[in-house]
């Protein structure tokens, strides 16, 4: 695709999505799609919720245009478009009535089945230095990630802007490190990602008049994990540089989950002792933190990812290096412990 070409379709991924949301507020304050503040929750005022199915809609519609335009991106473009839809689809219901987590749950399976199905597994890649082949266990890593990336979007997008940014962060990041590596890949995709994203941001930041849903969280996080997944299909290095790019959603939304099993809640239980929201109650502002999140994977993950991807640092030692201040900050916030956050 041309220069011009991808602006264009910047330009109008970006404008699509915005005017979209835009009818969906009118749709969900017409039909009383409204999420109202409750003891869990991070805003204070009834807010219109659903937004992110502009961005599915503005998305996948690009998917498609990119597919007919472009040879050879008709694999990514079925797995994007398939998965996708199901992944939004399932988030949309739950915005309206919500779904009981095991239907939830075998969608997103079905999902990261459908991408495996187009792609294959995670293929041999260096782990601390030798090249190591996980044979069938690759399989498991990668619906691992697919799932989980599907739903720490979900747990994370709790306060203003905050997925819709960590998601620009990646997908920018991510494209950046595509097209230093495999020019002739598919990083347009995530370029355009980035901008459909940023259509909705205007909605959501500073201060939010509508929030993403179910429907457009978990479609982040798939679109995401799918577009990691292929670009490292042919560089199997490059899925450690987009691990290391999530790790400030990944960090977070692991330590959280992990101690509040640890101290027996149950994992599915709503709440909000993510360290994420503590910050933003101990410091009182939504942008500080969504920004904050936003610099780190600018301005710590992405180098780290770079040198990663150029093959200037071991993949497996990137990510020790760039969790080990995230872990130390996840526990500095009381990342799941609720009882620490309400001292």
């Amino acid at each position: 695709m041309t220069l011009p070409g991808l602006l264009i379709l910047l330009v109008l991924g970006c404008a699509a999505t915005w005017a979209l949301t835009s009818s969906v507020r009118r749709y969900a304050l017409h039909s009383d799609l409204v999420d109202r503040p409750n003891e869990r929750s991070s805003h204070t005022v009834p807010t219109p919720r659903g937004g992110g199915i502009a961005i599915v809609v503005s998305y996948l519609a690009l998917v498609a245009v990119f597919a007919f335009r472009e040879p050879g991106a008709e694999r990514l473009a079925a797995a994007l478009l398939g998965g996708g839809g199901l992944v939004a689809l399932l988030g949309f219901i739950d915005d309206r009535r919500p779904l009981p987590a095991r239907w939830r749950f075998a969608g997103h399976l079905l999902a990261a089945a459908w991408v495996i199905a187009w792609f294959g597994p995670l293929p041999p890649a260096p782990i601390f230095g030798p090249v190591i082949d996980l044979g069938p266990g690759a399989y498991f890593v990668s619906g691992l990630y697919l799932v989980w990336s599907i739903n720490q979007f979900n747990f994370m997008d709790g306060i203003d802007g905050i997925a819709s940014l960590e998601a620009i962060a990646v997908a920018l990041g991510g494209a950046f490190l595509w097209w230093l590596t495999q020019p002739q890949g598919g990083w347009q995709l995530a370029v355009a990602f980035a901008a459909c994203v940023a259509g909705f941001l205007v909605w959501n930041f500073p201060k939010a008049r509508i929030f993403m849903g179910d429907a457009g969280s978990g479609f982040l996080g798939y679109v995401v994990a799918t577009l990691a997944l292929w670009s490292c299909s042919t560089l199997p290095h490059l899925f450690w540089s987009w691990i290391i790019l999530g790790g400030a959603f990944m960090v977070d939304s692991t330590v959280t989950l992990v101690r509040r099993v640890a101290l027996g809640e149950r994992f599915n239980q709503a709440h909000r002792s993510h360290a994420y929201q503590y910050a933003a109650r101990r410091y009182g502002s939504h942008p500080f933190v969504s920004i904050a999140f936003f610099a780190v994977t600018a301005l710590w993950l992405l180098p780290l990812a770079t040198l990663v991807a150029l093959g200037r640092l071991d993949g497996a030692w990137g990510v020790v290096i760039a969790y080990t201040p995230l872990m130390i900050l996840a526990f500095h916030y009381k990342a799941g412990n609720r009882a620490a956050q309400e001292i």
